[in-house]
């Protein structure tokens, strides 16, 4: 099979799981009688919106990579995207980002009022910790997962890197090399924390060793901060149209990011020798890892 035939394979593969991602998603918006109306349409409507899937999509593979299946690490990939959803909801609230689209239709608040929209983030992430501790299985795994999912998106890791791009928006800082350490020490917990932890609850579920653990560790940093970077050449090469989302904004805002401090064509340079450091880091797992290798080099060449 040539390489581009094997790509091909690889992508049809990828819309499958998407698929399936979105089936069980769709089931999981099935609330309770006790959720009121509007807040399950802003739910769905946030949770269910046409996007990429990456990280639940992570958690599959990452799965299948340690020996593991589908359907038992379903539920921690729907958890993990219900956490996504919460924080792009809050992200793009006024007081945060104050951005009017998200995947190329309004935001929540736009549609729903603020109010509701922090409602509907509020539940996506008790809802994430309900599937989890409900679903998974055994108890044990379970426990695991939910501790794992919590450090990444607690204080620390993603709330903590929002808060402190925050801050740094604020500041009004001189550009120099210190950014460049803030820069990668935010988006290694805005943006990388989930991706890592992805990968780590797919292990998990799949009884995954010590070794194996470490390597896709080493590829969630690498994916994270090549991902981010991509983000930022994005906006600034991009337009609205083509990301479903304001562009150029961060220029605008006097946002920290990879182009600003080292400009496009050295960010490029640094997200491709990450990309390439990711695969080399689940070579280890032989041809398991092809999925993970084509999900890597998609993080480079997307266009949104």
């Amino acid at each position: 099979m040539s390489e581009a035939d094997h790509g091909a394979t690889l992508a049809t593969y990828a819309e499958a799981l998407r698929l399936q991602i979105d089936s069980a998603l769709a089931e999981y918006c099935n609330l309770a009688p006790g959720c009121p109306a509007k807040l399950r349409e802003a739910i769905s409507y946030s949770l269910l919106a046409p996007g990429k899937r990456l990280r639940p999509m992570l958690v599959l593979l990452a799965a299948e990579a340690c020996g593991g299946e589908v359907p038992g690490a379903m539920p921690a990939a729907c958890a993990v995207e219900m956490v996504h959803a919460y924080s792009l909801i809050h992200d793009d609230l006024p007081a945060m980002d104050d951005d009017d689209l998200r995947r190329g239709r309004p935001t929540c608040h736009k549609v729903f009022g603020e109010a509701l929209a922090i409602l509907a983030g509020d539940a996506l992430l008790a809802l994430a910790f309900q599937v989890l501790a409900r679903d998974v299985r055994p108890p044990a795994t379970a426990a695991a997962c939910c501790a794992a999912l919590a450090e990444a998106a607690g204080p620390c890791q993603l709330v903590g890197g929002q808060a402190d791009d925050i801050l740094a928006q604020r500041a009004s800082q001189a550009r120099n090399a210190c950014d460049l350490a803030l820069l990668e020490s935010i988006h290694r917990r805005k943006t990388g924390a989930m991706i890592r932890v992805s990968l780590r609850l797919g292990a998990m579920i799949a009884g995954a060793g010590d070794g194996q653990f470490d390597a896709l560790d080493r590829y969630g940093q690498c994916v994270g901060l090549a991902f981010q970077i991509t983000d930022d050449l994005l906006d600034v090469q991009s337009t609205s149209d083509e990301l479903g989302k304001a562009a150029g904004k961060d220029a605008a805002r006097g946002k920290l990011t990879y182009p600003s401090l080292l400009g496009q064509q050295q960010s490029a340079q640094r997200a491709a020798a990450l990309v390439a450091e990711a695969c080399q880091a689940v070579e280890c797992f032989g041809p398991r890892a092809q999925p993970l290798v084509a999900l890597a080099r998609y993080v480079l060449a997307r266009k949104r």
